[in-house]
């Protein structure tokens, strides 16, 4: 990389992060840039994007919204990165417009897609555990309770069976459950999401993995039969609202509900009142309707419900996997080289 920036370095490349949340993302990646001076990688709060944005030539968005009037100022903008895979906050077409590529990281190469597999089955155990109430058993000095269950023997439903799909999936199959499994296109990629830095590659196929496959169609079915609902989608037109009162309703009584992928796939109020009644058996989810979420809200008073704070795919190994990926690609940028190791979407 050296070789390639040696004569390149007589301007600077600027690289904004925009917003505070996942501050880990800024840190890892300025301290990967640190010997490359002509690299200038600055972080803004959100309210400050839209006034300076037009001092960059590529951003990481995170979760900040980059509708078509901030993009509009982005006069040198060249490329608008995720952080990560979900761009749902980024006006694709307006950038497009302007002549800006927009890119994500795709999860199944920085270990991404395996954190976040990881974290599922975290909140899995946690809610089978009863976690909430583990905790109160021991403030209240009690041995014993409360009885919990185990993923032995479950059906696990995973809806949305791209990388993180089949990271779980291999991690779920030695807790002996059976998997089901959804997605538009069984034929549209190969199920080989290989890792890199010593994580192994699942080359297992879909009919190893998988006990039943399913399209689309098949979510209602599927969560019908199921003791654990995995969401694993991205979000996008398609998507939002999908774990509605129809969903959760064709969902197993006393079934579990867990989500990693984003807040918007799941309908607020059909949650909360399919929580209310006992249908739906409990909620872990890494994502929320409003990040970060708001302390008083009435779902957290259920003890069947655990929520974190955005973090399945924040561990030291992604993080610095994908900080690697950025700075790289900003080298490139700088050196008018191909940009490579990012997905582009336009």
């Amino acid at each position: 990389m050296e070789k390639m920036v040696k004569d390149s370095d007589s301007c600077i490349t600027r690289l904004l992060f925009c917003g505070p949340n996942f501050p880990p993302s800024n840190k890892y990646t300025r301290e990967y840039l640190q010997n490359y001076p002509f690299i200038q990688v600055d972080d803004s709060s959100s309210e400050e994007v839209p006034d300076i944005i037009a001092n960059y030539d590529m951003c990481i968005v995170k979760s900040v919204q980059l509708d078509s009037n901030i993009i509009s100022r982005a006069n040198k903008m060249k490329l608008i990165m995720q952080f990560g895979v979900g761009l749902e906050g980024v006006d694709i077409d307006a950038a497009t417009k302007c002549g800006i590529k927009v890119a994500r990281i795709a999860s199944g190469e920085t270990g991404n897609a395996a954190s976040c597999a990881e974290m599922a089955i975290y909140l899995m155990l946690g809610l089978l555990r009863k976690q909430k109430e583990m905790q109160i058993s021991l403030e209240q000095k009690i041995v014993g309770e409360p009885i919990g269950d185990t993923l032995l023997g479950k059906t696990v439903f995973i809806m949305g069976f791209g990388n993180i799909g089949i990271h779980l999936a291999k991690r779920l199959r030695p807790f002996g459950v059976r998997i089901l499994a959804t997605r538009r296109s069984w034929a549209s990629q190969p199920l080989n999401s290989g890792q890199s830095n010593g994580f192994p590659a699942p080359n297992d196929s879909a009919d190893e993995l998988v006990d039943e496959k399913g399209s689309h169609e098949a979510i209602y079915d599927f969560a019908s039969c199921a003791d654990i609902v995995v969401c694993c989608l991205l979000l996008n037109s398609e998507t939002a609202g999908i774990i509605d009162k129809k969903f959760i309703s064709s969902m197993k009584k006393g079934g579990l509900l867990v989500n990693i992928a984003r807040g918007g796939l799941m309908d607020y109020e059909a949650v909360a009142s399919h929580l209310e009644s006992g249908h739906l058996g409990g909620l872990g989810t890494d994502v929320t309707w409003t990040e970060p979420f708001d302390l008083d809200d009435q779902i957290l008073k259920f003890q069947n419900v655990i929520v974190t704070p955005h973090v399945a795919g924040v561990t030291e190994h992604s993080y610095r996997t994908m900080a690697k990926v950025v700075g790289d690609v900003a080298l490139q940028l700088h050196a008018g080289a191909p940009l490579t190791g990012i997905e582009f979407v336009n």
